[in-house]
């Protein structure tokens, strides 16, 4: 008699905010989710992911120590460093900041050697599923070494979503990207109301008050 192998799944989630929404409307209840709490689009990485180099330079691109670093980012992410699960599904936004998350834990799924069908769900504003693929990790740590770390745009990126999250994030902080152009035309808003413009007007980017206000003071500083 053949042992059944019992099919256990564990959702990853785009940051604590989508996390604690799930939670309160109860959907995936039962089912063991995990928060990925970075911005891989803003800052430098290293090739090889949640080393301890990883951390001390992820760390200072977050202005926090690596203990508190990996408290925030490495401690949640615990259920999938212990290949404990036979099953993989993303949850994540359309934008930028999200599609260079998922291609960071795709390439760490490629680099380990996962080899089972990976479910990625492309939710809206409200966290409401809009999309969904299906792959494979194969291929994406060669991406995400191509991107984050030559920052070169590859000759093809399958998924429509992440090609057009690659697109945005090789070119967001050149000086004549439509978000540079628009910081050096409000010199005269504060940091404050060009924070909030910035959110306002350039959700693609999908970026957060924190990442908008040191692009600011870095561009307003030369």
């Amino acid at each position: 008699m053949v042992a059944m192998v019992q099919e256990t799944t564990l959702h990853i989630l785009n940051g604590r905010a989508m996390y604690d929404i799930f939670k309160k409307k109860s959907f995936l209840q039962g089912q063991k989710m995990i928060p990925f709490n970075e911005a891989m689009c803003f800052g430098e990485t290293t090739e090889d992911l949640f080393t301890p180099e990883f951390v001390e330079k992820r760390a200072k691109v977050h202005h926090v120590s690596p203990e508190k670093y990996t408290d925030i980012t490495l401690n949640p992410l615990k259920p999938l460093f212990s290949n404990g699960f036979t099953h993989i599904e993303l949850w994540f936004d359309m934008d930028m900041f999200c599609q260079i998350n998922i291609l960071t834990i795709l390439a760490w799924l490629d680099k380990k050697g996962h080899s089972k069908p990976i479910d990625l769900h492309i939710v809206g504003d409200k966290f409401e599923p809009i999309e969904n693929y299906t792959l494979m990790a194969a291929g994406y740590y060669e991406l995400f070494m191509e991107v984050l770390v030559h920052k070169t745009l590859p000759e093809s990126i399958h998924l429509v979503p992440l090609r057009r999250g690659v697109e945005l994030y090789l070119t967001y902080l050149h000086e004549d990207s439509n978000l540079m152009m628009y910081i050096k035309n409000n010199q005269l808003m504060t940091e404050k109301e060009l924070v909030y413009a910035l959110l306002e007007n350039f959700k693609e980017y999908g970026l957060g008050d924190v990442q908008y206000l040191e692009i600011i003071r870095a561009h307003r500083s030369t």
